[in-house]
């Protein structure tokens, strides 16, 4: 069930810009490896999804394309969060959690880096 709906958030991901793609479809193959390999190997050898969970599992990279996207999404969405929040202590806590994120993310190498 969590797989399904990982692997359709993924997809949804490619169209949607807001929606992040990679996170859900290495969601999705973490599942359908322990559920059905069958899914799994689809999804493996899928043109579009398939080259992000080999570069992440084989290599852990991702390639520098998702990677910029990644980052204007994150950029975006928390500016907008911090924007919008009511209160002081809420926006602190989100520039925090930016922070955070945006250093954990750019320790992980792209293909170019690796």
């Amino acid at each position: 069930m969590v797989g399904c709906l990982s692997l359709i958030l993924g997809v949804i991901g490619i169209f949607l810009p807001v929606l992040p793609t990679t996170p859900f479809v290495l969601l999705a193959s973490i599942c359908f490896a322990k559920s059905s390999p069958r899914l799994d190997l689809w999804l493996h050898q899928h043109p579009v999804l398939g080259p992000i969970i080999s570069d992440w599992e084989n290599h852990r990279i991702i390639q520098p394309a998702i990677k910029r996207k990644a980052y204007f999404f994150i950029v975006v969405s928390f500016s907008l969060s911090i924007f919008m929040a009511p209160q002081v202590w809420l926006k602190v806590m989100l520039v925090v959690i930016f922070v955070v994120l945006i250093s954990w993310f750019s320790t992980i190498p792209t293909k170019k880096d690796a």
